[in-house]
């Protein structure tokens, strides 16, 4: 579906009926099915990160619904992501966010209980929660 598709005004007017928060519409990017790439942020700074993958024949590449984790290293167009967006997350005291990135595009910040860190640590030998536990222990030690 495009800007140009018969259909979008009368979504747009159903999902206005239906619910009454408000709803988001993102481009649908074809490259997810190289892969959703979850990066985990602690205090600001990247932890890491895992591609997701979706299944055959869907398009989500959630863990959750089937995807499967791959491991990743991060580009430079997602570490400056990370650089410009890590300093106003920890300035705004998120200690743990997860950021998903398509084909160097970021698509969603996950503040509310992200997932990944499972994934990431098993590929790469860390210990995401260690750090976000040194990370509150250091917010609170300048309380």
């Amino acid at each position: 579906m495009g800007k140009t598709d018969a259909n979008l005004a009368a979504l747009t007017e159903l999902f206005g009926q239906v619910w009454r928060e408000p709803f988001m519409v993102q481009a649908f990017l074809p490259d997810v099915s190289k892969g959703d790439k979850r990066i985990v942020l602690v205090d600001g700074k990247p932890a890491g990160g895992v591609n997701r993958l979706p299944k055959a024949g869907e398009i989500r590449s959630n863990l959750a619904v089937g995807g499967k984790g791959a491991a990743t290293e991060l580009t430079p167009r997602e570490l400056e992501i990370c650089a410009k967006l890590g300093p106003e997350l920890a300035k705004r005291g998120l200690v743990f966010v997860g950021i998903d990135v398509i084909a160097g595009y970021l698509t969603e910040i996950n503040v509310t209980s992200p997932t990944g860190i499972v994934a990431i640590d098993a590929f790469n030998g860390t210990d995401t929660p260690g750090l976000i536990w040194d990370a509150i222990e250091a917010r609170f030690a300048k309380l």
